[in-house]
């Protein structure tokens, strides 16, 4: 555990990490041409098994790609051996730098499934190397990551980004703008958004005072690399394969997971930007090192071009349900929906999603690509002959970052856009961790009323031989 005087100790020298500086790693050539139509774009993947098995199996289904490069710090594990055997002619690497150092002039894409640590010093690499680049959500663990990945993939126009949020390439992502732009959604003035499904962490002790003991570490397993960026810890089971998401250090609990699922498309067409201000409301279970059982998270957005002030409330955890409005369950539809004629819910589960209010309307959602209906069912019925046509869907979220790379398509969820939704969230998890309020300024992007929580905007310096990833 990073204490308060370790993060105030080195807050100078974090400042000065992440300064806009001229390394001889990230200045390299950039210039990656567009594919042609019809071409194959030649990919290389980093992360390939669990959740990088299945992004590999959704760019397969495109036939849109070469699979050049395979690269996983648990190479020859079982949990990557399904994706080696599939692709034998792939070259094969452990180390993501020992990859572009020898097969870089390869492959023109990666596809990065890591753990959420880990996503920054891979994509700034990858950028730096004249790469199109998809990487999995959030786009980084911390304010600053998000930052610096923002600002390099701006500098290099040429280069195709897509963070992987793929309901942002689905029906939601379309409605909502088409009914924004029809006036169907306008003056916004609050969204509560809910994930309260089980997670790893919550059969976990909260009375817990030290970070877990060393273990015997896997035969297959690089766990330096693993690290990346992060201060150093031994190996522990829980940290690996999916529980790194449970711990601050490593990852970026519920929100990070679901968030980018549930207000991407909100948080776009609304315009959001940076909170002022981020407030822990209630925590079940909280510690210094893991995230809570269950929290209540509120966001507060200021007036933009002529649109209202928008508080976003987030609810995750078990027993830990946002206020129904009457009218919301319909009975019959889905049994995770609970039926409520008054607007007392029962304690039940709620499927991840969201609800938003106008000044005249209020609209229920669903997570990823689930589309809005307004509630209640009599006042949907009223506004149905309003409601404009929804265009469909031209490509998927894969599809779509390939047609990029072609020069066909524009990506719906590059760097500028995502980015600045995966610092909403690291700002989130500073409130959590802390427990406490939080005023930030979005023009210095600066916390003004907590020096520790500021000092977290950066982090700790990453570890040494790790420091050039964050010079642009």
């Amino acid at each position: 555990m990073v204490t308060r005087r370790d993060f105030l100790k080195t807050m100078s020298m974090a400042s000065a990490g992440l300064a806009l500086g001229t390394g001889d790693l990230l200045h390299a050539q950039t210039a990656s041409p567009k594919k042609g139509r019809g071409d194959k774009v030649k990919i290389a993947y980093i992360g390939i098994g669990n959740r990088g098995e299945q992004i590999i199996e959704d760019f397969a289904r495109t036939g849109m790609v070469e699979v050049v490069a395979l690269c996983d710090v648990d190479m020859g594990a079982k949990h990557t051996q399904k994706i080696m055997a599939k692709y034998p002619k792939a070259k094969q690497f452990r180390d993501f730098r020992q990859m572009f150092d020898k097969a870089g002039n390869e492959f023109d894409a990666v596809a990065i499934a890591t753990p959420d640590h880990s996503h920054f010093p891979i994509s700034m690499l990858a950028l730096a190397s004249g790469k199109h680049v998809y990487v999995e959500k959030p786009l980084a663990r911390t304010f600053y990551e998000a930052e610096l990945l923002m600002q390099a993939a701006l500098k290099r126009p040429n280069l195709v980004t897509q963070v992987g949020n793929q309901g942002h390439s689905e029906a939601n992502y379309f409605q909502f703008k088409a009914w924004m732009d029809a006036g169907i959604i306008k003056d916004v003035t609050a969204i509560t958004a809910h994930m309260n499904n089980p997670r790893r962490w919550h059969k976990w002790d909260t009375n817990i005072y030290k970070l877990p003991s060393g273990q015997q570490l896997p035969k297959d397993l690089d766990w330096d690399t693993w690290l990346g960026v992060t201060p150093y810890h031994e190996y522990n089971k829980d940290y690996h394969l999916g529980q790194w998401r449970c711990w601050y250090d490593f990852g970026m609990g519920a929100l990070g997971d679901w968030g980018a699922h549930i207000l991407d498309t909100a948080h776009e067409f609304l315009e959001l930007g940076l909170p002022y201000e981020v407030t822990m409301q209630y925590a079940n279970g909280h510690n210094d090192y893991f995230f809570p059982y269950s929290s209540t998270i509120l966001f507060r957005f200021p007036q933009r071009k002529g649109m209202p002030p928008v508080d976003i409330t987030w609810y995750d955890g078990l027993d830990n349900l946002p206020p129904i409005p009457a009218g919301y369950g319909v009975s019959g539809l889905d049994p995770n929906i609970p039926v409520t004629n008054q607007g007392d819910t029962p304690k039940s589960k709620l499927n991840p999603g969201k609800i938003i209010y106008t000044k005249d309307l209020i609209f229920k959602g669903g997570s990823h690509g689930s589309t809005l209906s307004i509630i209640p069912e009599e006042k949907a019925k009223e506004m149905a002959d309003k409601l404009p046509e929804v265009p469909k869907s031209p490509s998927n979220h894969f599809e779509n970052f390939l047609l990029a790379c072609q020069g066909i398509e524009k990506t719906r969820s590059p760097f500028e856009i995502n980015g600045v939704l995966s610092q909403v969230f690291s700002l989130g998890v500073m409130a959590q961790r802390l427990n406490t309020q939080l005023f930030f300024d979005p023009r210095t992007k600066q916390i003004t009323n907590n020096e520790f929580a500021n000092a977290m905007l950066a982090g700790l310096p990453p570890r040494k031989g790790w420091d050039e990833f964050y010079k642009l």
